[in-house]
């Protein structure tokens, strides 16, 4: 089970799941203050239901206050302020003063006279998600901890319901997949059939080019690949990856496929090993791949870390949170099994029609 205390990507990748964190909000009940579009909830109340002292909770904001933030915690001043004093003033007190230093905090169980809390300077405020970050950080919290245990729970039981338990196929729920898994076949062949008429080596040069590309994208050959994605010898690595990746390792294939046919047309000869080893090297080094394959190894490594619990070893440095957008695109409404997209749109069909045929 993953330590959501001590890694914050696996607490925004929880925190970005939409439909975890409604469902987490109902099954809680926690019941905070409506203002603005959404429930807040003041340190205090924060404090008193994770039963810590409020000086832990504004400890855990000093240390983290820019993923709090991010997640909706804010501090209310000016015009905001009096709106918020105006519809809760009476269940507020000095201890929600945002400003106060810790000495300046008094016992929670003192009542506040209405002119003290008039004169709150500002008040800090967490919306759900915050109030859950905050529980992810709390290491002396025996509520926390449950908390933490049910948001993992919920998140593996979401993602199971999502995927029929098995996320070996999650890419193929994106309905950019379709078009790039139909596309493959052709651009492999520009490049199997430049192998063919261009490069001196036997019939292992299919496998042996296809692993240099590969490694070039994302440090992994065919056999490690399906190592860690647990695949069986027959099942085919490309069924299992992400739309950008696929486009990428397309680009380079028929890029190569061209730079093979002008080296070899030059030297009016077929390219030797070393000469194509050579290609490939210049050719992956060349400015303008770059963002592609950063952008290409952040995606592979994020969200196979995120969606499929798997971690890249040699891309570990590229794993980040997931985006929302990305969570909604392999587990949200639009997400779709691949066999049921084909089915419920026609336009996508006759894509895969097109395309297939060519």
């Amino acid at each position: 089970m993953r330590e959501l205390t001590k890694s914050v990507v696996d607490r925004q990748n929880i925190l970005n799941h939409d439909d975890v964190i409604q469902m987490l909000q109902h099954h809680i009940g926690l019941t905070g203050m409506l203002f603005e579009d959404e429930y807040l909830f003041t340190s205090k109340m924060v404090a008193d239901f994770y039963s810590v002292d409020i000086r832990t909770i504004k400890r855990i904001i000093e240390r983290n206050q820019k993923e709090i933030e991010h997640n909706g915690y804010q501090v209310l001043k000016g015009m905001k302020l009096k709106k918020f004093k105006d519809l809760f003033g009476h269940i507020l007190s000095g201890n929600d003063d945002a400003e106060q230093k810790d000495h300046d905090i008094q016992p929670s169980n003192i009542v506040i006279e209405k002119h003290v809390v008039s004169r709150l300077k500002a008040v800090a405020v967490f919306n759900f998600r915050a109030f859950l970050n905050v529980g992810m950080l709390l290491t002396e919290s025996e509520k926390a901890r449950a908390v933490r245990s049910l948001i993992l729970d919920m998140v593996i039981d979401s993602i199971n319901q999502k995927t029929g338990g098995s996320t070996k196929y999650i890419n193929q729920r994106d309905e950019q997949f379709l078009i790039a898994i139909t596309r493959e076949p052709t651009f492999r062949k520009e490049f199997t059939s430049a192998l063919n008429q261009y490069l001196d080596m036997g019939n292992y040069k299919y496998s042996f080019y296809t692993d240099a590309i590969y490694s070039a994208i994302f440090f992994e050959n065919a056999k490690e690949y399906k190592s860690i994605l647990q695949l069986s010898e027959k099942e085919n690595p490309r069924d299992t990856m992400y739309a950008e990746v696929l486009n990428l390792i397309a680009s380079f294939e028929i890029g190569i496929a061209e730079e093979m046919k002008e080296h070899s047309e030059r030297l009016s000869r077929k390219l030797l090993p070393h000469e194509l080893d050579d290609i490939i090297k210049k050719f992956v080094t060349k400015r303008h791949w770059t963002p592609f394959i950063e952008d290409a190894r952040t995606k592979m490594a994020s969200r196979d870390y995120g969606l499929r619990d798997t971690i890249h070893q040699r891309m570990q440095n590229y794993i980040e949170a997931l985006p929302k957008e990305d969570i909604h695109r392999y587990l949200g409404k639009e997400s779709k099994e691949l066999v049921q997209r084909v089915k419920d749109s026609p336009d996508l069909l006759n894509v895969f029609n097109r395309l297939k045929d060519r």
